[in-house]
């Protein structure tokens, strides 16, 4: 049925609805999905969550309204006839139960956007574990990485627009960047509405739904206006929400851009305020949660941030304070935010209860006249507490010099408190780094964390790296490397790489080794299972290889161990080579451990271009490392199967941008030093396989690279062999003809080349030798510092020069060339000439050429050039074009041989044809060896191309012409039945058409009968179309004619020019690549003949045969070819490699030089400059009218005083008799609400502060709350007429007696609670606390006390308790100690020294108990009696309820103030650091 309602069928469908009907079905799935989820959450909801509502109605003053406020139509037939409550008084505790919630789903406030919410009404007694579960489970929220609790002004107030602009742009900004949930009290009045403005400013700005801003309203249900709206058993998808703030009264409205409501419920209606306390508790919880799911103890941070706000919000930051939770106050937001403001930075003594007053006045104006004697005296006690904690508070100032915005002050305070943490030492800064990656800031990280006095190691930002990473935050990774991350110490260990690689993002190579995995567990017999998979090494290093290429070597090696089942563990030594030990092979030193190398490529598998550029920096083997990373890239673009997907779009944008890379390092090295940099495209890299930055970018086809010009010299170099480059042709040419001209010098060879640098060096070097030793005569000295003589170059010999000319590449392509032609001529004079029965000498000859030419491509194909393997040879080998054509020349030269060797003579003439045929293909392979000519080679690549396009023309043209003449031969010829004249009509003649044979049989003017066969019996001759009876066609003549015109236009006119344009076009493009293509593949040719035996065809038998022997009968390894591979000594590889990182450091600050030097970065710096001062400016005006209104203040303020003493100045001469002849002045002016007695009790700067612990508001362990005591008000000399303090005595309550009590004072002061409290007598309560202490190590470099610690990981306290004056040691310490001992430290203790002695600023302290403390401290030496039974006691305690440990004297030790106090004087005794 509700399908029916939802999808009305039809009971017709027409066939271009079919489209529509799947789309339909799609919806419909959505739809069931969306019915699922609310469901589900529905039937959550209903199981956890609660509401409250009146159970009794009893009638308020008003008529028809309850006491709970809720109208007596509103409540159920139970409560308005109660049966059980006859008789009783309204009781909110009693008389409200709880029922299921009918009120949540999602709120839709309509207008622009269409803004839409989640929200639930909740009893206000509900777990916050469930609301939490609610949160982040049913509504999908992620965990916050802070939660910023923003509380202030609940009525709309006035803010500066310039302190308004900061405080939404901050908010926002610190919400989006780490990840914070925002909890407002969620209506549309005061600091809610100016957080709800601000994301709804940042939500048209951005324009889109990703990173939505979490914002959390916590409001009373019972204050919302029209939430009967909400309201629906089973819930609301959505309720439909109008914000009407007209008719509202002393309701509120909910704020429409807040994403979260907990409609808060007590049962009452009209009460604000009844979420406090569910509000506190939710924040307690959420601050008890881990950070992001981490097992590192660090929780998520909650701050409290105060705008305006009155006594309530005064309380809330109070109670936040006194949870350690830190508060960040704007100043100039007005009431409670600006008192607080302006007494933040003074000292606790000069916040009197006056100044107070006058602020309260100033800043609360009217509000100010409904406050209380008493009231006033709270708040200022509140406030002094406030202050004393400045650790936890922070005021945001817009006229300070620091122009930031209110998420640096959000952040700097969460930052301070953490770092205030007495008890934390390291572990502060480590957790305040942990949460400044957490929130990605690294501008605060950079100004609060790496300071000059946080002194960090490496193995100290290890997890704060590891979190960067697999974060993806690279500035943090940046700045972490700045300050101190060795990446050789962060990857010392393999399970941190494998780590990384478990915690890969969503990505192409993630899914790629999650197969291999599965693959790997299926080949060794285990299920594969869709939990967690272990990944190893081994599997990140199989599929890297597969990227790179079969001819690298794997870059991670299985350890020695035996693979287990449930993984191939890897062992990576901290340094030097890994070997290969594992299954039976033999150990390599193949592969180094590169930890730049490792990040790198974790970095660039997932296509991360900030990370990767950060690793390529690390990495020091630079050039090889970005063709590797260009290689994988296009490796994984093209196996992702979607070319034209953005993650394949972005690795080969990746992969480009890396060969930029790699040619930009290499520029450097070649501007520097030719033959170096010709050297490290040819070194072996053992970080990448074991191969060469040459063949990476060969096999990456980075062809921009190969056609460097430092790289094309070292193909140039191989290319001439031992010859030098500046030969001209003619002269090689004229030597091959005539070799003995190599010994006269008519060549040049490279060693001589070298001869002559290497005497032009020494010569430099003797003439500098020489300066600097000018003044020195001993020849000793001078043989000592210029060293030992380098081995000289010798020059060739005659048979040297002669091996070089021939063995030399460009010779042998010479010859080849000489000898293929020769090879052809000999082919057509047999094709044309000689072609007999019976073979002739110069046929023979032809097919002894021509298996020379089969056994050189045998042995291409069978040659190793680089050791990748036959498979990857044969299929390198047959995706060259050339070898295809090479293979069909050969293969139809067999079968033309074949047919020309039989006897019959059409065979014979079949053989002769395919021979013919086979001549013009050898002919075509001549295009390959002009591809090694400037010239030529780019046209010839241009001719390929052109090929491409001239076939996908011919597919269009065949059309045209298949039409034509299918239609004309049907016109013209009636039945047709030979195939032969049938393909002539249809297909040849229309295609002749095309080049101007016009044709004469579709115009009867021109037809002759004798030129064609009535009934086609003539096989000469075409047969005729049909005929009348004077012997005319009868077709229609009009019709082939206009046919014929047609055909001509499309295919003459339109075609032909349409493959003009496309050559034309192909040209284009392909002629400013030309030239690079050309280079790159010129590399192919010049390695064939490098590799070429040095004989031409068909002498190259010869040579053949010797390679046979050898490689077949004498078993020679194969020949190496160091010109493209060349292993390097380990100081000459580490020289280079400085060498090539010092480039690289070159170039990337070349590069950074060019970019700030361009237009678009200029551009962007004076945008943001001319912004910055335009801000500035905006900011002098406020200043300079706030200063002005000060300054104004201020002389209103003197003037009054003015006026008073002169008041004072008559009055006192009056006194006297003085009179004048005139009348005084009348004065006005403001009179002044300072008190008489406004300095009283006010302390100096000097006096020692008052006790403050024993004025703690809240007394500990009860209920009891303290009388305020202010800071001038504690000294009982000072007159406190409104000082009335509680009595409480928790061990025995009837002793009141006043009487009793004044005879006990406390000497510190007033602590606002009479009685014992929580202590066992009045008067002085003595404890005593002895300090046992011994040298941990005999080098006395740290001092360590016993302590009492219940916990380990929590600070201790000393040993000791209460006892009795005359009582030498206190009784609790003869339980821990034992009797025995007990005694044996009686009588020591007695010679020990006291530390101090006197009143302790203690919670329980009262007006007439406090505790006094007495603290000897006891040095034990390491080798007495005394130490060795409080080491046996140690040993033994972790068994009692009070174990006992040896601690190191610091400030983290105790928790108690006056103990820490102790501990500082005995480390200050002992001369060691506290």
């Amino acid at each position: 049925m509700v399908f029916e309602m939802l999808f009305p069928s039809e009971e017709k469908v027409h066939p271009m609805d079919v489209s529509k009907i799947q789309l339909g079905n799609l919806i419909q799935t959505n739809v069931f999905l969306n019915i699922e989820k609310r469901c589900s959450l529905a039937s959550w909801i209903k199981g956890n969550i609660k509401k409250k509502e009146c159970c009794f109605y009893v009638e308020d003053a008003r008529e028809g309204i309850c006491k709970c406020g809720y109208p007596k139509i509103q409540h159920c037939d139970e409560a308005i006839k109660p049966e059980d409550y006859v008789g009783e008084q309204w009781d909110k505790h009693r008389h409200v139960r709880e029922m299921p919630t009918d009120a949540f789903g999602d709120i839709s406030f309509g207008g622009i956007g269409q803004k839409t919410g989640k929200y639930v009404r909740v009893s206000s007694d509900t777990s916050c574990e469930s609301l939490y579960q609610l949160m982040t489970e049913q509504w999908n929220l992620r965990s916050p990485n802070l939660l910023i609790s923003v509380t202030g002004g609940a009525k709309n107030f006035y803010i500066k627009n310039h302190l308004k602009d900061k405080f939404r742009r901050g908010l926002i900004k610190v919400a989006q960047t780490t990840g914070a949930w925002i909890l407002t009290g969620g209506t549309h009045a005061g600091v809610m509405k100016h957080v709800g403005m601000a994301v709804r400013d940042y939500t048209l700005s951005s324009g889109s739904m990703e990173g939505q801003i979490v914002v959390i309203g916590v409001a009373p249900w019972g204050v919302i206006h029209n939430s009967h709206t909400l309201i629906h058993p089973e819930g609301c998808f959505p309720a439909y929400y109008s914000l009407d703030e007209q008719g509202q009264g002393r309701l509120s409205c909910l704020d429409i851009n807040h994403t979260h409501f907990l409609l808060v419920d007590d049962g009452t209606h009209g009460h604000y305020g009844v979420e406090i306390e569910l509000r506190a508790r939710l924040e307690r919880l959420i601050s008890q949660q881990s950070l992001g799911n981490r097992e590192s103890g660090v929780k998520i941070p909650v701050v409290c941030v105060v705008l305006d706000g009155g006594p309530g919000t005064l309380n809330t930051i109070y109670n936040s304070m006194l949870n350690n939770t830190p508060c960040v106050v704007l100043e100039g937001s007005g009431r409670l935010a600006d008192v607080i403001a302006q007494v933040a930075a003074l000292p606790v003594s000069k916040v009197t209860l006056v100044l107070i007053g006058q602020l309260l006045k100033r800043f609360f104006v009217q509000e100010y006249k409904n406050f209380t004697e008493l009231q006033v005296i709270d708040w200022t006690k509140k406030i002094q507490d406030i202050i004393r904690m400045p650790h936890l508070l922070t005021v945001f100032r817009i006229d300070e010099d620091k122009n930031y915005d209110v998420d640096v002050a959000i952040l700097q305070a969460l930052l301070k408190a953490s770092r205030s943490d007495e008890h934390a030492g390291r572990q502060s800064w480590e957790r305040q780094l942990e949460l400044a990656v957490a929130w990605n800031r690294v501008d605060i990280a950079e100004s609060e964390i790496f300071t000059e006095e946080s002194q960090w190691t490496s193995c100290d930002l290890h997890p704060a790296m590891f979190s960067a990473l697999v974060g993806d935050k690279p500035e943090f990774v940046r700045l972490l490397l700045e300050n101190g991350v060795c990446v050789r110490k962060f990857l010392e260990h393999e399970e941190t790489l494998c780590k990384l690689y478990a915690h890969l993002p969503a990505c192409f190579f993630r899914r790629k080794l999650a197969k291999r995995v599965q693959g790997d567990k299926t080949r060794r017999g285990q299920a594969p299972t869709s939990g967690s998979r272990r990944i190893s090494l081994s599997h990140v290093s199989e599929e890297v290889r597969h990227l790179l290429g079969s001819f690298t070597q794997p870059l991670y090696v299985a350890s020695r161990y035996k693979p287990t089942k449930d993984d191939v563990r890897l062992t990576v030594p901290s340094k030097g080579q890994v070997e290969l030990t594992c299954l039976g092979e033999e150990p390599t030193a193949d592969t180094v451990w590169d930890p730049g190398r490792d990040l790198f490529l974790w970095a660039v598998v997932q296509n991360n271009r900030e990370l990767a550029e950060i690793g390529w920096e690390q990495c020091r083997d630079c050039i090889a490392a970005a063709l590797a990373a260009s290689k994988i890239l296009r490796k994984l673009a093209q196996e992702s199967g979607e070319d034209d997907s953005e993650e394949a779009k972005e690795m080969r944008e990746l992969a480009n941008h890396y060969e930029k890379q790699a040619i930009g390092v290499f520029s450097e090295c070649h501007s520097w030093d030719t033959q170096r940099a010709q050297k490290l495209l040819i070194r072996i890299s053992p970080s990448w396989g074991r191969s060469t930055c040459l063949w990476l970018a060969l096999e990456a086809d980075d062809k921009s690279f190969v056609a460097h010009s430092g790289v094309q010299a070292l193909l140039t170099q191989i290319w001439c062999g031992e010859l030098s480059v500046e030969n001209p042709h003619w002269k090689i040419l004229l030597c091959m003809i005539f070799f003995p001209l190599i010994y006269t010098g008519f060549l040049s060879f490279r060693r001589d080349e070298d001869i002559q640098r290497q005497a032009e060096r020494t010569e430099q070097q003797k003439l500098a030798m020489d300066s600097v030793f000018a003044g020195i005569s001993d020849a000793k000295i001078k043989r000592h510092f210029r060293g030992p003589s380098k081995s000289e170059l010798k020059p060739l010999d005659c048979s040297s020069r002669l091996m070089s000319l021939l063995m030399s590449p460009q010779v042998k392509f010479y010859w080849n060339i000489a000898s293929y032609f020769g090879f052809l001529w000999l082919f057509a004079v047999v094709l044309m000439i000689d072609f007999q029965p019976f073979p002739s000498w110069r046929e023979l000859l032809l097919y002894v050429w021509l298996t020379s030419l089969v056994c050189e491509e045998v042995r291409q194909l069978y040659h190793d050039f680089d050791g990748s393997g036959f498979r990857r040879k044969a299929k390198m080998y047959i995706r060259d074009l050339w070898n295809i054509l090479d293979v069909l020349s050969i293969m139809l030269f067999i079968a033309g041989l074949v047919c020309r060797l039989q006897a019959s003579g059409t065979v014979f003439y079949v053989g002769k044809v395919l021979l013919c045929i086979d001549f013009i293909i050898f002919c075509l392979r001549l295009m390959a060896i002009f591809t090694i000519s400037r010239n030529l080679g780019p046209k010839i690549i241009i001719v390929r191309r052109m090929m491409m396009d001239l076939f996908f023309f011919m597919f269009l043209l065949s059309i045209w012409v298949v039409a034509y003449g299918v239609a004309k031969q049907g016109i013209l010829i009636q039945n047709e039945e030979r195939l032969n004249w049938i393909i002539r009509g249809a297909v040849y003649e229309p295609y002749l058409i095309i080049f101007g044979n016009v044709p004469t049989n579709i115009d009867n003017t021109q037809f002759d009968i004798s030129s064609c066969s009535v009934n086609g019996s003539d096989p000469l001759k075409p047969k005729c179309p049909l005929l009348n009876d004077d012997d005319m066609p009868v077709f229609p003549e009009w019709l082939t004619i206009i046919m014929l015109c047609i055909y001509l236009l499309f295919a003459n006119i339109l075609l032909l020019n349409l493959l003009i344009a496309i050559f034309n076009y192909t040209f284009q493009e392909v002629q400013d690549n030309t030239d690079t293509i050309w280079k790159f593949q010129r590399y192919e040719l010049i390695k064939e003949y490098h590799s070429r035996p040095a004989l031409p065809p068909p002498f190259i038998l010869v040579s053949h045969l010797i390679l046979f022997i050898k490689g077949v009968f004498l078993r020679y390894p194969p020949q190496r070819h160091k010109h493209f591979r060349q292993e390097l000594e380990q100081t000459e590889e580490e020289e280079l490699l400085s060498w090539e990182a010092y480039m690289k450091d070159n170039y990337l600050a070349s590069t950074r030089q060019d970019e700030s030097q361009s237009v678009e970065h200029r551009i962007q710096d004076t945008a943001e400059k001319v912004g910055a001062m335009s801000e500035l400016l905006e900011r002098e005006q406020e200043m300079v009218s706030a200063t002005m209104a000060k300054r104004l203040a201020k002389l209103e303020e003197q003037v009054s005083e003015s006026t008073k003493a002169l008041r004072w100045i008559i009055d006192a001469l009056k006194s006297q008799g003085c009179k004048s002849k005139m009348q005084p002045p009348l004065m006005t002016g403001k009179s002044s609400d300072r008190d008489d007695g406004d300095s009283s009790g006010q302390e100096t700067d000097e006096e020692s502060p008052p006790h403050t612990f024993a004025r703690q508001l809240q007394y500990p362990g009860s209920t009891v709350k303290r009388f305020p005591v202010p800071e001038e008000k504690v000294s009982w000399e000072v007159n406190f007429t409104s000082y009335l303090p509680p009595i409480y005595n928790q061990h025995d309550s009837s002793n009141s007696d006043t009487s009793v009590l004044d005879k006990y004072r406390n000497p510190e002061g007033r602590t606002g609670i009479r009685g014992k409290g929580a202590l066992e007598r009045l008067g002085p309560n003595h404890i005593l606390h002895p300090i046992f202490t011994r040298w941990r190590d005999a080098e006395h470099t740290v001092l360590e006390f016993l302590s009492v610690c219940e916990d380990a990981e929590k600070p201790g306290s000393l040993p000791g308790g209460p006892a009795k004056p005359d009582e030498p040691l206190p009784q609790t310490l003869e339980r821990i100690l034992g009797k025995k001992l007990h005694d044996k430290t009686r009588s020591q203790l007695e010679a020990g020294e006291k530390v101090y002695k006197g009143y302790v600023d203690d919670s329980r302290n009262t007006d007439n108990a406090w505790v006094e403390t007495t603290i000897i401290t006891l040095h034990c030496d390491k080798h007495s009696p005394l130490m060795a039974d409080l080491n046996n006691i140690v040993e033994s305690s972790p068994s009692s309820h009070q174990p006992l440990k040896w601690r190191e004297v610091s400030c983290t030790a105790c928790v108690s103030p006056y103990q820490r106090e102790a501990l500082r004087q005995v480390a200050q005794h002992h001369n060691t650091h506290f």
